[in-house]
């Protein structure tokens, strides 16, 4: 038999030595993954989370919406009667007055039946006065007497007619504004109804808008609002709030209207795009972050934190929404910590623990 030399020896227990030492790391190393497991599955029983404090908050609920200038009133004259138009005392851009004439129908006609029914008035009333003076006496009868007071009051009405489509081939303002369109040159034929002239009164203008339901609670019919209009960015003007729809449009949305005064030299124009600028806060009102609502807004409930770093998950009232926090009427109190992170992960008695 060969004798093993003394140099094959130490490389065998060299190899065995290197063999031990690999078995000792890899004992270590399953220990130490045996412990960093075993201390992760008991921080697993922890669901990591965000919280916020309730507190007290100066809310900011300033908006802006926009709109369109539209004219404080807006009108169409249209000819009452047929006719050949005699005169036009208007033209376009003019500023008109109430009951200030803009033209003229040719009335000859008209004068002539007017004069007619004029005289047919008097006669009836001349009439009706000596059938009552003669009934006294006897010398008519009741049914005569009656009859006379009939044709008196048709007479009356004929002659009010006559008077009133005399006047109406003048056709008068109604309305302070300016002349936006004029339909009519002198000699145009006209019949009932043609449009004549269009009038605009831009001394004030509106401006229409929508709010939604979380803005609206906040408005006022009569409110004071500043304004801009798109090609005065620089420029403000006040408005009061005049209308406040009491029922939302399609969208979900409520009309509103706001009244602006224009200026001297009238800046603005009707078909003007406008901004509403909204500036509304609420001092000092206990708060909540708005993540802190589990699912939604409408659920109104809440996760709050115990100091054992349990949860338990709370009904609340809210009011006023801003863009970050939610008014709280009641449920919370100044100083509870909620769940704004996490909150899916939650039921009533879970254990937390936080993260930054």
């Amino acid at each position: 038999m060969k004798k093993i030399s003394r140099k094959t020896i130490i490389y065998i227990l060299i190899i065995v030595g290197i063999i031990i030492l690999i078995l000792l790391k890899l004992n270590y190393n399953k220990q130490k993954n045996d412990e960093e497991t075993a201390v992760a599955a008991i921080t697993n029983d922890k669901i990591s989370v965000q919280i916020d404090t309730v507190k007290y908050t100066v809310l900011n609920l300033s908006y802006k919406s926009d709109g369109v200038f539209t004219p404080l009133q807006e009108l169409n004259l249209s000819a009452e009667q047929s006719g050949r138009v005699a005169k036009v005392y208007v033209d376009i851009g003019d500023n008109v007055k109430i009951g200030q004439a803009l033209a003229l129908i040719k009335t000859d006609e008209l004068s002539v039946n007017l004069e007619n029914m004029r005289v047919a008035y008097n006669t009836a009333k001349t009439n009706s006065e000596r059938y009552q003076n003669a009934y006294k006496t006897g010398g008519v009868t009741k049914q005569q007497l009656d009859q006379a007071l009939m044709n008196l009051e048709n007479a009356k009405a004929n002659f009010e007619q006559a008077r009133i489509k005399y006047g109406d081939a003048t056709i008068k303002s109604t309305i302070n504004g300016i002349v936006n369109k004029r339909d009519v040159e002198p000699g145009t034929v006209v019949n009932s109804g043609t449009n004549l002239f269009e009038l605009v009164n831009v001394s004030k203008l509106k401006l229409k808008t929508t709010v939604n339901e979380t803005q609206i609670v906040n408005l006022q019919k009569g409110d004071t609002v500043t304004i801009t209009a798109s090609v005065f960015p620089e420029k403000e003007f006040i408005g009061i709030v005049t209308f406040i729809a009491p029922k939302a449009n399609s969208a979900l949305n409520f009309p509103i209207e706001v009244e602006v005064q224009n200026s001297k030299n009238s800046l603005l124009k009707a078909g003007m795009y406008g901004s509403i600028n909204f500036e509304v806060t609420k001092n000092k009102v206990l708060t909540v972050n708005k993540n802190a609502f589990v699912g939604s807004l409408s659920n109104q409930e809440v996760f709050v934190m115990k100091p054992d770093s349990t949860v338990i998950l709370k009904k609340v009232i809210s009011g006023i929404i801003s863009d970050k926090n939610v008014e709280i009427i009641e449920g919370l109190k100044l100083g509870d910590r909620v769940i704004i992170s996490g909150q899916i992960n939650l039921q009533n008695g879970s254990k937390v623990s936080l993260i930054n």
